[in-house]
């Protein structure tokens, strides 16, 4: 594979994340919004909301079904409260950072070339078929996963600043963070990525592409819905497990890459 020709073409692509307003605005908006205000709204109702007021008994139930490990040391619903958020029902929405980011980049690689009839000259250039996948995902992982490094950090201190007077000390981030950050997320992205682009290979618009890609992110509603009932309470053996599943899907959606092999049959449906 030729790295120099894998690179020119995540490039090209991520220069022309600026001129497609759906991407772009997307990398900027989802952090701000799961990284800035969710973060600052969570930790400030539980450093001065009445949280007993707020969920009732329902609440109480679900907080007290936090592991042991995770309830020692919290001495009162509010210190719960914050914990619960920030450490299980934040971690599908902030997901949704990176993966929502591949799907719009991916999902635009091979149908923007289309739609911008910029397709015919890709498709005569001396660039192999893998070479192609490569630099697409290339192009989308990156700025999905710095937007989702970026939302990270600034998650980082606005939760530490807020609620260290509360807690007397850094809350964030836990090896639970650390995992989802370096293992689930990683692979998450790239099986979004990996689908995205077979679907945007064979779709002949942006918003079709778009409405079928749009599935991934069913997984993260439904951990969402686990997490929000209690049903589902991450811990770091889970959360391993999770990334492990991905990679094994990630390379079937590999295999399945592998046999698209042929230009006509990747690229048969043409915008007219």
């Amino acid at each position: 594979m030729n790295n120099k020709l894998v690179w020119a073409i995540a490039l090209k692509d991520m220069r022309s994340i600026r001129r497609t307003s759906k991407v772009w605005i997307g990398l900027v908006v989802l952090p701000l919004i799961l990284g800035v205000i969710i973060p600052a709204a969570v930790v400030s109702l539980g450093r001065w909301g009445d949280i007993s007021a707020l969920g009732g008994d329902q609440m109480t139930i679900l907080l007290e079904r936090l592991p042991a490990a995770d309830a020692t040391d919290l001495p009162d619903i509010q210190h719960r409260f914050v914990h619960y958020m920030i450490n299980f029902m934040f971690v599908p929405l902030f997901i949704l950072i990176p993966v929502t980011n591949a799907v719009m980049i991916a999902v635009n690689s091979f149908v923007g070339e289309k739609e911008r009839r910029t397709l015919e000259s890709l498709l005569f250039a001396p660039v192999e078929i893998r070479e192609l996948f490569a630099g697409k995902l290339l192009a989308s992982f990156i700025p999905a996963y710095a937007s989702a490094l970026a939302s990270f950090l600034l998650s980082g201190v606005i939760i530490n600043v807020l609620a260290y007077p509360m807690f007397g000390g850094l809350i964030f981030p836990s090896m639970r963070w650390l995992i989802i950050m370096l293992w689930v997320i990683p692979m998450f992205t790239v099986s979004a990525i990996l689908f995205s682009v077979l679907v945007s290979a064979r779709s002949s618009s942006f918003q079709e592409a778009q409405q079928v890609a749009g599935i991934i992110v069913l997984p993260i509603v439904g951990l969402l819905i686990g997490q929000s009932t209690g049903a589902v309470m991450l811990n770091p053996l889970l959360l391993l497990l999770i990334g492990s599943v991905l990679l094994l899907l990630n390379g079937l959606l590999l295999m399945w890459v592998a046999r698209l092999n042929e230009r006509d049959l990747l690229f048969e449906r043409q915008v007219h």
